[in-house]
């Protein structure tokens, strides 16, 4: 029997992540017994989010100290980089761009809350990365941005490490630790900083785009209340896909006000598809196991049948001989055709499968009518019944 080769992933797909200008401001200094042992965390310690943050966690007890310590660390060490504002590589993963981050001590927004988002998952607190666009001084940038949010002592708050280190002017970058921007809470920073996504506003009445453009930023309880804390935690149950169908769906009803709006959903739209696409190949090499090993039972069962039933076997087992590959067969058919797209290239492979599963299925149910004729008929009969079959052959 030759083997049907399985249908490899044909698909490539770029992540974006964006960036934002950074904002001014002045530095708290209600932390400084915090930020002064994070200050003074050894040069070996800092060479992965996880030496850091077991740095954090022998220092640090509580929730508050432990992510005033992440922002403190992110913000200080991290320079943003200006001419990497026009060079961001979207091939790259998560973690490569916080081991680049580490390494060079530079990146733009999303490299700052990368490595803030993880630091934070490691000293045991919840968090998110958060994208959406920002507003300065009456004026709504046309950068995207990202950002943190974060339960801490179980309420969310906001975080922005890349406007929290400093400031860029004139198109330089001078590094001013800003704590307006540690631990924010999610309805002062509404005003400057606003999710693609309006689960992401930890808000009971989350606002439009449009509101946030018209600066009518305060809550609104005549809008329907919009249970937030219950959605993230449905979110978190979600599947990879699910979370892409109903994040674009959330930001498609918020408004598609601007281009970086209308580009994020259509990057949602675009990752759900790469991920319905690799699930439909998968299903496909699933029925395509499940398609050879019924041929395997099914010719075993022809060998059987060829040796005149020798050894003899009961007549239930030699009915469940056949039985076996037929419903296999029969469930493969029926599961191909309920396959979504697996692309164009895919289609000749796709039309063969359906074809062998036919044609195998064919051929086992015409074994299953001779086996019930077989074993109705008297010991006599039966051994008149035998006659050479040919093995079942993929192609």
């Amino acid at each position: 029997m030759k083997p049907i080769l399985y249908i490899m992933k044909n698909i490539s797909f770029l992540f974006f992540f964006f960036f934002s200008m950074l904002s001014f401001g002045q530095a708290n200094t209600g932390y400084a017994v915090a930020d002064a042992k994070m200050a003074a965390i050894p040069e070996n310690a800092t060479t992965s989010t996880q030496a850091i943050a077991n740095y954090i966690n022998a220092n640090f007890k509580t929730e508050t100290d432990k992510i005033r310590a992440v922002f403190y660390w992110t913000a200080s060490n991290i320079t943003y980089d200006i001419p990497g504002m026009n060079a961001v590589n979207f091939n790259e993963t998560v973690q490569q761009k916080i081991v680049k981050t580490l390494k060079t001590k530079k990146g733009v927004c999303i490299h700052y809350a990368s490595v803030f988002n993880d630091l934070s998952q490691k000293v045991g607190i919840q968090s998110y990365i958060i994208e959406g666009y920002t507003k300065q001084n009456g004026k709504v940038s046309n950068l995207a941005h990202a950002w943190v949010a974060a339960k801490v002592d179980r309420k969310w708050y906001v975080f922005d490490p890349t406007w929290g280190s400093g400031y860029v002017k004139n198109g330089r970058f001078s590094k001013k630790l800003n704590s307006y921007y540690f631990k924010t809470d999610p309805s002062t920073i509404i005003a400057s900083h606003i999710p693609f996504d309006y689960l992401w506003q930890f808000s009971n009445y989350p606002i439009t785009n449009n509101e946030f453009y018209e600066g009518k930023t305060q809550i609104n309880k005549t809008k329907k209340y919009f249970d937030f804390e219950k959605e993230i935690a449905k979110h978190n149950s979600l599947s990879e896909a699910e979370k892409l169908a109903a994040a674009a769906e959330r930001i498609e009803k918020n408004g598609i006000k601007n281009a970086m709006i209308l580009e994020r959903y259509e990057g949602k739209k675009k990752q759900l598809a790469y991920l319905q696409y690799n699930s439909n190949i998968e299903k496909l090499n699933e029925i395509v196991n499940e398609m050879n090993e019924a041929v395997v039972l099914l010719n075993d069962f022809i060998h059987y049948r060829n040796n005149t039933f020798k050894p003899a076997l009961p007549d239930i087992e030699i009915s469940d001989m056949i039985d076996a590959p037929r419903a296999k067969l029969a469930k493969c058919q029926d599961a191909i055709y309920k396959v979504g797209s697996v692309g164009n290239e895919n289609a000749a492979n796709v039309a063969s499968i359906k074809k062998s599963i036919s044609k195998a299925l064919a051929q086992a149910e015409e074994h299953a009518r001779f086996v019930d004729n077989y074993l109705s008929n008297s010991k006599i009969v039966r051994k008149t019944m035998f006659y050479k079959v040919s093995q079942f052959r993929v192609r």
